[in-house]
Formats: structure tokens, sequence, C-alpha cells
């Protein structure tokens, strides 16, 4: 449902006994808007009008009964999404009546709308101690190797690509960000942007509403927040090797497939098995074969991005074992290509992906996640579906599914000088 510039989406449940509260705000990943953007909710949660610095802020989550607040920045497919969330005692089972769904939803809407201004403006202090935080942010994927393995296979394979644009921004661009280009950006994201509100627990709908439309009162076209939906075709001539030499004791092997394959379409589920038999599990084939069988890996797993379509294997080995590692991860993806997986680990797999289902729409935040799937690739799912979309996956579809992939990309982060 709409109310003000909002798309809100109301989960009335009484599994929880918290009511917990999403605003994800879309926008197209682009290399000119990536860092500003990603300064953007750290600065809002740092001070309103009313509450004009963090810690004033806090003070105020202790009153509504110790409320959480906690801001977040990620990608989906070649969408950038600013996170808030908040966490709040549902004033239903206690015996003081105080409104606190409707504190928490007025204050999230005075962290969006009334930042708190110098010269019409962000305040230059916070926005001075947010591009410093923001420059750590990005210094800890350089000294977390697997963060970094997996940032440079995307954006060697996604180079020409939005998917390819780091989700946190740019450390050479953090310098020049400005209060008034930033503010400039925060505009242009309340005009443009397209927010989706997510509350979920023992509530009422049309309360909801109404306490959303007194207390979000902004204007939005929502152009930019429109569901864009990636590129997933791709003709690979080619695979692409990319060697990097760093003072590192283990080699990253990190492999990018393109599977031509999204959240959007009909073998979708047959992805998902795909993936869980092929790396996604303890039982699966990269397990088992690379790192327990061949001994050659300390890790190796695969990932699927659904809404681009892409597939990810990640390895951790030694440097001398970069030929074999190759050649047996590419083996694997054939093995699973002409189908060779029993019934027994079909079955196992189905049940391993239909409970981690089942425990994330068990908490609240995993069930908005889930249910936002559905927002970005404009393609509706209920958890019902979900489920019976995989049970009803068949051998001869995963073969299908896994004919599609091809391999794009080859990184390999080696120690220095290591033959």
């Amino acid at each position: 449902m709409k109310a003000n510039g909002l798309d809100l989406h109301v989960i009335e449940t009484k599994q929880y006994k918290t009511n917990t509260i999403v605003l994800h705000i879309k926008a197209p990943l682009t290399k000119e808007t990536v860092t500003k953007r990603t300064l953007l909710p750290y600065v809002l949660q740092s001070g309103t009008e009313n509450f004009s610095s963090r810690q004033e802020i806090r003070s105020n989550l202790d009153e509504i009964y110790g409320a959480t607040l906690t801001a977040d920045v990620s990608k989906k497919g070649e969408n950038h999404i600013l996170s808030f969330r908040m966490d709040v005692v549902n004033e239903n089972y206690l015996k003081d009546k105080t409104p606190l769904l409707e504190e928490a939803l007025k204050l999230l809407a005075e962290i969006l709308l009334k930042p708190v201004k110098e010269s019409g403006v962000f305040q230059s202090t916070i926005v001075a101690n947010e591009k410093r935080n923001l420059k750590q942010r990005i210094q800890s994927i350089f000294d977390d190797k697997i963060r970094y393995a997996n940032m440079r296979v995307t954006e060697e394979m996604c180079k020409e690509e939005p998917y390819g644009i780091n989700v946190w921004g740019y450390e050479d661009e953090i310098d020049d960000v400005n209060p008034e280009d930033l503010y400039h950006q925060y505009t242009s994201m309340l005009s443009n942007d397209g927010f989706d509100l997510y509350v979920v627990g023992d509530v009422k709908s049309e309360n909801i509403q109404e306490l959303v439309s007194k207390y979000f009162t902004f204007t939005n076209n929502g152009k930019q927040g429109q569901n864009k939906v990636a590129n997933s075709k791709k003709e690979i001539e080619k695979e692409h090797v990319v060697i990097e030499e760093q003072d590192v004791k283990q080699g990253k092997l990190h492999i990018g497939f393109r599977t031509n394959t999204t959240y959007q379409d009909d073998d979708y589920f047959a992805m998902q098995m795909f993936n869980g038999l092929f790396g996604g599990f303890s039982h699966s084939k990269l397990f088992i074969n690379v790192r327990e069988k061949a001994s050659l890996a300390y890790y190796a797993s695969s990932r699927f991005e659904s809404h681009k379509g892409i597939l990810m294997v990640m390895s951790g080995i030694e440097f001398k074992n970069y030929d074999q590692a190759v050649t047996i991860i590419k083996e694997q993806l054939k093995s699973m290509q002409s189908g060779d997986f029993t019934d027994e680990e079909i079955k196992q797999t189905k049940a391993v992906i239909k409970n981690q289902l089942l425990e994330t729409v068990d908490v609240a935040k995993g069930f908005v996640e889930l249910l936002y799937h559905n927002a970005v690739g404009a393609k509706s799912r209920t958890i019902d579906e979900w489920l019976n979309g995989i049970e009803n996956v068949t051998r001869d579809d995963i073969i299908n599914v896994g004919k599609k992939i091809q391999l794009d990309t080859i990184y390999f982060l080696k120690g220095k000088g290591a033959s």
C-alpha cells in the first residue's frame, strides 16, 4: 500500500514479541553517487532537529524501552540500498501502555526528514566524523582478504556494469565530499529514490498507515527507485584470468560464473537447488571434492546472487595448488551439468533449503529480507510459493539450469613472489 512517498508493507503477526521496522531506500548503483549515498544513513542517524547528537538519539531510544536502531548499506543486483532498522518492545505486552511503536516511527521519520543542520546543510563535524568512519570501513575490506577477493572478482567480472561498483564507495573520493554536496545528494534521495517501509509484529495495518501518513510527510516521485532489473545476459568468448600479488599467507581463489538465471525467472528455484548441490552446503560437491577428498582448500563454497544472476565460488588454497584447484572446480561444474548427483542428495538439499527458509522467517529481520526480494525483483512470491517451488524442482530442472552456466572470471590472490 502507498502512504505519502512510501511503499508500506505491514505484516500482522503474533509470532514475535517485538515490533520490527525496516526502511529500505533504493536507487540505481552509479559510480557518481555511490560514495555520497553510502555516507547518508550514517550522517542521518548522527543527529536530528530534536536530538542533536548520536548520544541524544540513543537516550531517546532508551526511553522507548531500549529500542534499537541500526543503519546499513548493501546492493541487490544493480540497486544501491540504504537501510534503517528499529526493534521496539510491543506495548501490548506491557502494563504501561506508552505508544512505543508510534514513538519509534516518529523517531525514524525525524532521522530521515529532519536532520540537524548548520547554514542549511549537514553539520560539518558530523560529516567529517562519518567520512573518517567510512574510510575505516573500506580499509577493513582490504584487511579481510576473503571480502577483498570477493570485491576484486566482482570488479573484474563486471567492469563495464553497475554491479562491479563497490557498495561502500571509493576511498579516494571521500575527502572531496563536503556538507553541501552531501545535502544535495540527500534532497535528491528524498525526491527520487524508492522507499519501502516494513512494519512487522502484533499490529493493525490501518493504525500503521495512519501513523506513517502523520509522520513521513515528504513528496517523492520514486523515479530512481523503480525496479532496475540487472542485465544478466552476457556472451562469454573467453574466461578472464586475473592474478594479483600481495603479502598474504593463503591464496584466495574466487571464480565468477554467469548463470543467465535471476530471481524473476521460472527456473530460479532450480538455480537455488543447483547452488545447494554445487557449493552451498557442507554436503555439496565443492566442499566434499575440493576441500575434503582432494584436501586442496581451507574453505570452498558457492553463493548465488539472484538479482544479477551471478554464481561465485570462493576458496582458500595453498599458492602451489592453483592449477589443480581450478581444474577440479571446473570438473565439479561439468559433473553437475551432466547430472552426476543422487536422488538422496536432491532430497537432502531440498530439506536444507526449506529449513533455512523457515529459520529465516522465524526472525522478523529475515522475514523482511525475504519479502524485499519481491520489491527488488519485481516478482511477488509468498513463503508457501518458495517452499513449494523448491519441493517441485526435478533432476532435469537442475541439469537444464546448470547447462546455462558459463565461467566468466577467475581471480587469484597469491603471495608476493609465490610460484
